[in-house]
């Protein structure tokens, strides 16, 4: 066993875990934050996208140990005091959501492109958007309206 110290969603958690879990087994599991998704197990599909000190994480292929003294937010940590997250809402209102299985995993990448293309001074459009989330894989197809949502949450943000 290996204790393992981070904040996850604004709360400092410490955890005794074998050292090969997860990233999100840890959440999953351990944490209770059912919100980060695993589809596929090896990466490709996305679901499990998570913020790492800033920056997305495939957490089904990251072991939880990696990020001992990390800030972590999933899914659950992006809405604050109630209210969601301008991205959360750009896909309610843009029916980007589909079935919801790689909802979770969308957003949370979604916030992440939009943040360094702004950072960066990169113009956020349809283009940029399907290029950004091409590590994020949705079964239902649905891409139009995720990518609509992403550009409508992009200007809330």
């Amino acid at each position: 066993m290996t204790s393992v110290t981070m904040t996850v969603n604004g709360k400092a958690v410490t955890k005794d875990i074998e050292p090969r879990m997860l990233l999100s087994t840890f959440l999953r599991e351990e944490l209770g934050l059912t919100g980060t998704h695993v589809g596929c197990d090896t990466s490709q599909c996305g679901c499990c996208v998570v913020h790492a000190d800033g920056d997305s994480v495939k957490a089904c292929t990251a072991l939880a140990v990696q990020f001992d003294g990390a800030s972590v937010t999933t899914i659950e940590g992006l809405a604050q005091n109630g209210t969601l997250h301008p991205m959360q809402e750009a896909f309610r209102d843009n029916h980007g959501l589909q079935c919801g299985f790689c909802t979770t995993g969308m957003i949370m990448s979604s916030v992440d492109l939009v943040k360094k293309a702004k950072e960066q001074g990169i113009t956020i459009d349809e283009h940029y958007v399907r290029e950004g989330l091409e590590g994020n894989i949705c079964r239902c197809t649905g891409y139009h309206n995720i990518v609509k949502a992403v550009l409508a949450g992009a200007q809330s943000m």
